[in-house]
């Protein structure tokens, strides 16, 4: 089988691994489609966090953004068959801790997450064994383009519950990459207000063929306030910045990881009752997360660059997870093409 495998910083190649096995309560997929994401760039570059934690080590793996169809079950699995097409969680927590037993496996101290931490090799391969828990069917209909949205689309629908979006709300997504512009869409989804600030101006322009009228550079948003703020930059800055236009009683809810600490205004904070949230991965929110894809106000496809092999993966990350000509966000790979 063939597979994506990164050696080291900067270094990856296509491989013959062995092929995963349907064992226990494993789930075998045929890959049809992987999304690329910031994530994988770091991992590709070695600025993950993760390897400085000592809870990752090369080779890797990567791809946690993606769709398939079950080839093989395990004899223990009974949720799935062959033939259901499937997306899965990053996560998987031990299943026995008291985060696991609360619907907080994420946040499991021994957790794993697929294509990212060591454990369980990712997505960017013809096949993936992965554990029926986190394992989610997707509708017949659905197509795997769509369908390797799902992850990062359970990611911003929490960011937005986060957030705690509401009909009529006034809600600034902050951020014109994949997060952005999917919290937007869902918070447009849930009747809010929405208004997109970016600085890419290619991306703006984005926002707006997704239909949002009120789109601005940050210097343009004045004096004005939001009930409900998403930052989904991973900026250092932009957090504190943000505190700018929150509403008293407002919601900072914060969607990227930063490459540094960033500082945030306590006093304001505390000053105007303001909550500021972090969120970590989207599991809580993936069914849902289906069934609003699925809906008319919600699309994906302006957003995708391109579908590449994987013979071309190694040239999309150097190039920081991105396809020259096209300022959409998300570049897409077809495993057996």
């Amino acid at each position: 089988m063939r597979a994506f495998v990164i050696d080291g910083p900067g270094s990856g190649s296509v491989r013959d691994v062995p092929e995963p096995k349907a064992t226990g309560n494993r789930v075998v997929v045929d890959v049809e489609t992987v999304g690329l994401c910031g994530t994988d760039v770091e991992l590709f570059a070695g600025t993950m966090p993760y390897f400085r934690q000592g809870l990752l080590t090369y080779p890797v793996r990567p791809g946690h953004e993606w769709a398939g169809t079950v080839r093989e079950i395990g004899p223990e699995v009974t949720s799935v068959q062959p033939g259901d097409r499937v997306t899965g969680d990053t996560f998987v927590g031990c299943g026995t801790c008291e985060l696991c037993r609360t619907g907080r496996h994420h946040l499991c101290p021994v957790h794993d997450e697929i294509g990212v931490r060591d454990g369980l090799p990712g997505a960017l391969a013809e096949r993936i064994a992965v554990p029926e828990i986190a394992v989610h069917k997707l509708p017949p209909s659905m197509s795997a383009a769509v369908g390797a949205f799902i992850e990062p689309g359970s990611c911003a629908l929490r960011g937005v519950r986060a957030a705690r979006v509401r009909d009529g709300a006034a809600v600034l997504v902050w951020g014109t990459g994949t997060l952005g512009l999917l919290a937007a869409q869902f918070a447009r989804a849930l009747g809010a207000s929405v208004c997109v600030a970016g600085v890419v101006a290619e991306q703006l322009d984005l926002a707006r063929r997704l239909g949002f009228d009120d789109v601005v550079r940050p210097e343009d948003l004045g004096g004005r306030q939001f009930v409900s703020v998403i930052d989904a930059t991973g900026s250092t800055t932009v957090p504190g910045q943000a505190m700018n236009h929150i509403a008293p009683g407002g919601v900072l809810a914060l969607l990227g990881v930063a490459p540094e600490p960033g500082v945030l205004d306590v006093n304001r904070l505390v000053l105007n009752d303001i909550s500021a949230i972090g969120v970590l991965g989207g599991s809580a929110c993936i069914d849902d997360a289906i069934t609003l894809l699925q809906s008319n106000g919600v699309d994906v496809h302006p957003m995708i660059a391109g579908t590449v092999a994987l013979d071309q993966v190694a040239e999309i990350l150097c190039n920081g997870g991105k396809v020259a000509g096209t300022c959409a966000p998300k570049v897409q790979v077809a495993p057996s093409a």
